[in-house]
C-alpha cells in the first residue's frame, strides 16, 4: 500500500484539515474530562494522596507521567466510537542531574511520551506529526493491519494518520521504529498505550512506571537509568500511596543496551499480570524478570505505614538512577475503627 497518509507540514496544520479532523476545538479535554468524571464515579472508594508538581514545564516530569493518562478525543463517525490522539515528535533537552544534559527526541513535548488509553473495541485513531528533524514513525504493539504497522519513515515537516481496532485489551506500548530502532527508542521515543478490558478492573489507585536507560556518550552502554524520565527522582520525592490501598502499577521495561532487568518491590509481594491480557493474576511474586519492551501490570496492598524502595535488582542499574520509594500514609480511618472496636 502506498504511504498515501503521510501530508506536508502546511497541510496538516490547515485550518480546513484541522476541522476536518475535528482537532481545533475544546474536545480533548472536554472528553478526557467526562472520561474522567464516569470513571471516578466507580472508583469513589480509591484513595489518592496530593502531589507536589513542579509548576514549570519540563521535559520529564516523574510526578505528572505517575498518574497522567492520555484519554484523547471521542468521536461518533458512522456508528462507531473513534478515540483519537495526537502525537508530536520534537526536540528537547532534559538535564539528568546538575551536571549531566542530554539531547532527546520527545513525543509532546515530554519523555516518556503520553500514556494512551483506550477501550477495548474503540476505533483507535493517532495523527502523528514529525518536528523533530529526522525520519520518524510510531509502532504500536497489538493487532492491526500491516499498513499500520508504522515502519514507514514519515520525513521530517510531514505527518500521517495510524488508525486501528483497540485490541487485545492488555498493557501495550508504542515507538518509533526508523533504523537505528535501539537509538531512536532509547533517546525518548517511546510510550505507553493501555486499553481497558470490556469489564473494568476492581476500583485501584493506578500509575505508571516506565523504566528507561540513557546511553550518553554513544558507546551502546547505558551510563543513567530511570524511573518516568529522570534518575533518582523518586528516591529524592518518594510517591505518596494510602495504607490499605489497592495500588495498581503499570511497568513496562524500554531499557534498550540491556538485555533484561528485574522490578522488586521491598517489605511486600504484588499480584502479576502479564501483559495486562488477563484479569486474574498468574502469580505473586516480589520480584520479575522483564525483557526489553515487556510489560505487566502489578498490584499490591501496603499493610504498615513508612517508606519502601522499589527497583531493579541489577544493582548497577538501581544505583545510577533506576530505583525510587513509596511512602505508604497510615489510613487513619482503619486506625480509628480498630481503636473504636
Amino acid at each position: 500500500m502506498p504511504n498515501n497518509f503521510v501530508l506536508s507540514a502546511e497541510k496538516l496544520l490547515s485550518r480546513r484539515q484541522l476541522l476536518k479532523w475535528g482537532i481545533c476545538t475544546a474536545g480533548v479535554a472536554g472528553t478526557a474530562a467526562l472520561w474522567h468524571t464516569l470513571n471516578a464515579q466507580s472508583k469513589s472508594i480509591v484513595k489518592v494522596p496530593p502531589l507536589e508538581i513542579e509548576a514549570t514545564k519540563q521535559v520529564a516530569s516523574p510526578m505528572q507521567v505517575l498518574r497522567n493518562f492520555d484519554y484523547g478525543t471521542l468521536k461518533q463517525e458512522n456508528g462507531r466510537t473513534i478515540r483519537e490522539f495526537q502525537l508530536t515528535a520534537g526536540t528537547s533537552v532534559i538535564q539528568l542531574n546538575s551536571a549531566v544534559s542530554y539531547n532527546i527526541w520527545d513525543l509532546n513535548g515530554r519523555i516518556p511520551g503520553p500514556t494512551l488509553r483506550a477501550k477495548a473495541g474503540e476505533r483507535v485513531r493517532v495523527l502523528f506529526l514529525n518536528k523533530a528533524g529526522h525520519s520518524h514513525s510510531l509502532h504500536f504493539h497489538g493487532v492491526h493491519p500491516a499498513e499500520m504497522d508504522g515502519i514507514r519513515p514519515v520525513s521530517n515537516g510531514s505527518a500521517t494518520i495510524y488508525e486501528f481496532d483497540a485490541e487485545p485489551y492488555g498493557v501495550h506500548l508504542y515507538h518509533c521504529h526508523i533504523e537505528p530502532v535501539t537509538r531512536h527508542i532509547a533517546k525518548g521515543l517511546y510510550g505507553m498505550f493501555i486499553i481497558d478490558p470490556p469489564t473494568p478492573r476492581p476500583p485501584a489507585d493506578e500509575m505508571v512506571l516506565v523504566m528507561a536507560g540513557y546511553d550518553i556518550n554513544d558507546d551502546n552502554h547505558n551510563e543513567y537509568y530511570a524511573f518516568n524520565g529522570l534518575p533518582h527522582h523518586y528516591m529524592h520525592h518518594p510517591i505518596p500511596i494510602y495504607q490499605n490501598q489497592l495500588i495498581r502499577l503499570y511497568v513496562l521495561n524500554i531499557i534498550e543496551y540491556d538485555p533484561a532487568v528485574t522490578f522488586h518491590l521491598h517489605a511486600n509481594f504484588f499480584d502479576v499480570y502479564r501483559t495486562g491480557m488477563t484479569m486474574t493474576p498468574s502469580e505473586k511474586a516480589d520480584v520479575i524478570t522483564m525483557g526489553v519492551a515487556e510489560r505487566h501490570i502489578l498490584e499490591f496492598t501496603y499493610r504498615h505505614p513508612g517508606k519502601y524502595m522499589f527497583h531493579p535488582h541489577q544493582d548497577a542499574i538501581a544505583q545510577n538512577g533506576c530505583m525510587g520509594q513509596f511512602e505508604v500514609i497510615a489510613d487513619n480511618t482503619s486506625q480509628n475503627q480498630l481503636k473504636s472496636s
